[in-house]
């Protein structure tokens, strides 16, 4: 079966970093596209990032362009989200997700089409 495992999240003070992961397993992870969404309390789940298979082509929100990179180590089957310069408004549950291809599609911010999901990570910053 597989599974999506987040983890890294936490609190932190607005302009400061922070690191999520999420380790796919039961997959092979250079095959497929991985994206993370976040989501807030009243609020829909949003896109922040995909990445190809091969790592090759990323995407990002623009609430987030220039902040937040995302990178994968196929070799460990991780996807990571690098967040810096990080805002209150960055406060959200943090979920991956993966597709069956091996490209991010071309609605890739919307969560219809991903085949997985992790359970979240919550992350909090504080102003």
């Amino acid at each position: 079966q597989v599974r999506l495992i987040e983890s890294g999240g936490g609190s932190v003070q607005a302009g400061g970093s922070m690191r999520v992961s999420c380790v796919l397993s039961e997959y092979t992870v250079s095959r497929i596209s991985m994206a993370w969404f976040r989501q807030s309390p009243g609020n829909d789940r949003e896109g922040v990032s995909c990445i190809t298979g091969s790592g090759g082509r990323t995407y990002f929100s623009e609430s987030v362009q220039g902040r937040f990179n995302v990178s994968r180590d196929n070799a460990k089957n991780t996807l990571y989200l690098q967040m810096n310069d990080l805002k209150p408004e960055d406060t959200a549950m943090y979920y991956c997700a993966a597709w069956r291809y091996d490209y991010c599609s071309g609605s890739w911010w919307t969560t219809y089409g991903y085949n997985y999901w992790g359970q979240g990570t919550q992350v909090t910053v504080s102003s």
